[in-house]
């Protein structure tokens, strides 16, 4: 019997429809359920009523109630797997309101248009995987650099906030005080870090659980530097506010000796990407430019071969490049 290849293809092409469907119609229910459904009317109507019996100020929970996913049996599913917790605090070092769920429907939507698209324009099938795989990683990449972004801004927001506890222990103030002084005037994100901090000591958690806490949501040694320089304070006694004055100042220059190496190393980190980026972008022009030229790269096994040795030469190439241009101080 001979094979019908069009045939093949149209069945995978209706299948990725039938599947991205289902899976748009899953994802129009959580949305309408995390807007209009029971629970959230419900917890709406709570709001209300607190807004209009409370004339103070507004109150926030102690610790903020993450949820895995919109659906019930989703969530329980998504408990039991080990790496749930890993993305959960990912995303929360993001900043991204976001569930584990949401990331991995859209990753998993990604992917499948962008498999769906290859079937379509009759592409090879590693051309189709590809495009899949690199439409599945956007929805990683932008959380990614949501992360980068906020982790840096934290990290840059460090000094000016030790530099104003350091002014409210001077004027004879406690550390909570300070730091509750720090959540209100401070911008964020740092301001909503230290606010909860505040928040977890003012409830009866005791200060190390709660710098631990936030050494957890905020991966980065200068905050692990100031909770161990608080509780060390606090256990051993001696000057508060010349302790966090001596660390801000030390992050402070810090920061600048990395600002000036990354100036410095600027023209390398350029020439890095340019050399990295260069032949993917040639081939990827010179395929559409004339695809008969390329093409005996993927159809001819002498030229698989060499597609694969390349592959590995500049997957390796990018490694020690990217190894050469990162400085650590």
């Amino acid at each position: 019997m001979s094979e019908n290849p069009s045939g093949h293809a149209l069945f995978v092409v209706l299948l990725l429809v039938f599947v991205s469907v289902i899976l748009f119609v899953e994802g129009a229910w959580l949305l309408y359920r995390a807007r209009r459904g029971p629970e959230a009317m419900r917890l709406q109507r709570r709001l209300d009523q607190l807004v209009h019996t409370n004339a103070g100020p507004a109150r926030r929970p102690l610790l903020k109630r993450g949820r895995l996913s919109e659906l019930s049996f989703v969530a329980r599913i998504l408990s039991g797997v080990v790496v749930t917790s890993t993305l959960h605090n990912l995303l929360g070092q993001a900043g991204l309101h976001w569930t584990v769920a949401r990331l991995l429907l859209l990753s998993a939507t990604a992917g499948a248009a962008g498999l769906a698209l290859g079937m379509t324009g009759a592409q090879p099938l590693y051309f189709c995987l590809v495009l899949a795989g690199l439409l599945a990683a956007l929805p990683w990449a932008y959380v990614a650099a949501q992360r980068a972004h906020r982790l840096r801004r934290l990290e840059q927001q460090l000094p000016e906030a030790l530099d104003l506890i350091t002014r409210a222990v001077r004027a004879g103030h406690s550390l909570p005080l300070g730091i509750q002084m720090l959540a209100d005037e401070m911008p964020e994100p740092i301001a909503a870090e230290f606010r909860l901090v505040h928040e977890q000591v003012s409830f009866g958690v005791s200060l190390q659980q709660a710098l631990a806490g936030l050494c957890e949501r905020v991966p980065l040694t200068d905050y692990r530097y100031v909770a161990v320089a608080i509780l060390i304070q606090r256990q051993s006694g001696g000057n508060l506010a010349e302790v966090l004055g001596n660390l801000s100042k030390l992050i402070r220059e810090r920061l600048k000796l990395l600002a000036r190496v990354r100036v410095l190393s600027a023209e390398g980190r350029m020439s890095a990407w340019t050399l990295a980026l260069l032949p993917f972008l040639l081939g990827a022009l010179l395929y559409f430019v004339n695809p008969d030229f390329m093409r005996p790269l993927w159809v001819d096994p002498i030229g698989v071969s060499m597609l694969r040795a390349l592959l590995c030469m500049m997957l390796l190439g990018i490694v020690v490049l990217s190894r050469i241009t990162r400085i650590r101080v």
